[in-house]
């Protein structure tokens, strides 16, 4: 009898253990539950519209979700389509096939034109659709990237300038000018926002200060709440060591790294496919999980593959830049606006997790083994998930 007592032991301890540490367990896995509740999430991403003044037309290509637009789903303040409800319509519409969805999006056509808003001088302009390719099925758990064409006839030989945008339900757009030179637009629109005048010759083009706020906020806006990977990443360091030393130094490390790949592969120096690095971007997660489980002092080893890590997050941080595009003739201002953007974003990552764990859990002598250590359990768990994802995906 005392024998079988005590192989039940262990399991008793473990039930204690849990037990005792689950009101503690609350708050510290709040913030990472609500992420893997998003495995799967459906993310809102900017459209980004390629606009061309031409001497008699406006040519608009458009790159965007165009399930979201066919199933009206309003976007508007909306960060994933799973909050909308409208999300059974949308899902339903990326399991149709290229053909299906043309078809059901030229139907509505007539209607979602009204949306769209192209002026010359102060005077509306009718935009005409003239193509839309739309991509094979592919994970329909991720966005399908469809290319809409637009065209709109310009009158007295396009001597006015062109204002764009549409409405706020479309949710975000970004605007960029093709073939205006250097000072050609480009413009991130929210809330129903149009674009500032565009001349054939760009010179329209917004000043420095302007385009530096708006890289800030598609900066701050891929890490919250878009980045989750990211996120995990940062909450990985945080519960590393609660000192601020080590936070500062791994930060630190993590921020030099990122910066540099941003600006090389945002120049066209370094070009890694994402195939590549959304994958090892994923290991990363897991693998600084996984040392907090071994140890938490922090030591050179720990630093450079913080360092190694941050190069590879800065190739995601460029994928996200290069697809929204950088004016050559601002390019310093964006790029410096957009990695501002993202340190920020990372700051306010780890207020979050400081105001919600680290004040009021952090100096318990069992805030390891019932905080820490789950915690990191748990984020290894999910990146491995989204490494497998990715790499079979």
């Amino acid at each position: 009898m005392r024998k079988f007592t005590n192989l039940l032991e262990p399991a008793r301890l473990a039930y204690v253990w849990a037990k005792s540490s689950a009101v503690h367990l609350v708050v510290a896995l709040a913030l990472i539950a609500g992420l893997g509740t998003q495995l799967h999430a459906h993310e809102v991403r900017p459209a980004i519209a390629d606009v061309e003044i031409g001497p008699d037309a406006v040519l608009i290509e458009i790159r965007l979700s165009l399930e979201a637009f066919v199933g009206r789903v309003d976007l508007q303040g909306l960060s994933d389509t799973d909050n909308s409800p409208r999300s059974a319509s949308y899902d339903a519409l990326r399991k149709l096939t290229p053909a299906a969805l043309d078809a059901a999006f030229r139907t509505v056509w007539p209607e979602l034109s009204g949306t769209i808003h192209v002026s010359a001088g102060g005077q509306r302009l009718v935009p005409v659709l003239i193509d839309a390719k739309i991509p094979e099925i592919g994970n329909v758990a991720l966005p399908r990237d469809s290319r809409v064409k637009l065209r709109s006839e310009l009158v007295e030989g396009g001597t006015k300038a062109v204002v764009f945008g549409w409405n706020a339900e479309n949710g975000p757009l970004i605007v960029r000018q093709t073939g205006g030179g250097d000072k050609a637009y480009t413009g991130y629109l929210k809330g129903g926002q149009l674009s500032a005048p565009m001349s054939r010759d760009g010179t329209a083009g917004q000043g420095a200060l302007k385009t530096f706020l708006h890289y800030i906020v598609i900066g701050f806006e891929h890490i919250v709440p878009k980045g989750l990977d990211h996120i995990l990443f940062v909450l990985g360091l945080f519960f590393f060591a609660l000192h601020v030393r080590p936070l500062l130094i791994q930060v630190t490390a993590f921020t030099l790294a990122h910066t540099i790949t941003l600006a090389l592969a945002s120049l066209g120096a370094v070009t890694v496919p994402a195939s590549i690095v959304e994958p090892l971007i994923a290991a990363s997660i897991v693998y600084v999980a996984v040392e907090n489980i071994f140890g938490n002092q922090l030591n050179l080893w720990r630093t450079a593959v913080v360092f190694g890590f941050g190069l590879l997050h800065g190739l995601g941080f460029a994928s996200v830049l290069n697809e929204v595009g950088l004016q050559s003739a601002q390019f310093a201002v964006g790029l410096i606006g957009f990695n501002v953007g993202v340190e920020l974003g990372q700051l306010a990552v780890i207020a979050a997790a400081f105001a919600l764990i680290g004040l009021p859990l952090g100096k318990k002598p069992w805030y390891r083994t019932r905080i820490a250590l789950p915690c990191s359990v748990l984020i290894a768990l999910v990146g491995a998930f989204w490494f497998v994802e990715r790499v079979v995906g």
